[in-house]
């Protein structure tokens, strides 16, 4: 019992803390990714998809994903885990 217990702390936490990896965004997408950042240079995040969200961050990172703003997502998004951006589109896609 005492084993289930630390093992849900655990994954509170880490689900607390990868939660956190979207406040870097909300200034410029919002709360809930409800703006097109840059006066309207980015899509509306809420609007795609969880596999959309992921792909796009991964592609940002590798740099084989971007338009107009392409540099700064690319240094927004470089030091994100796995774990952040899954934890990001859990969070905002659909």
């Amino acid at each position: 019992m005492k084993k289930l217990s630390l093992l849900l702390m655990a994954l509170s936490l880490s689900s607390v803390l990868m939660a956190d990896a979207y406040k870097g965004c909300v200034v410029c997408h919002g709360k809930a990714g409800e703006r097109a950042a840059l006066g309207g240079k980015s899509k509306v995040i809420k609007d795609m998809t969880k596999a959309d969200i992921v792909a796009s961050m991964k592609g940002y990172q590798d740099g084989t994903y971007g338009g107009a703003m392409k540099a700064m997502m690319v240094e927004h998004s470089k030091n994100l885990s796995e774990a952040d951006i899954n934890a990001i589109a859990e969070k905002i896609g659909k």
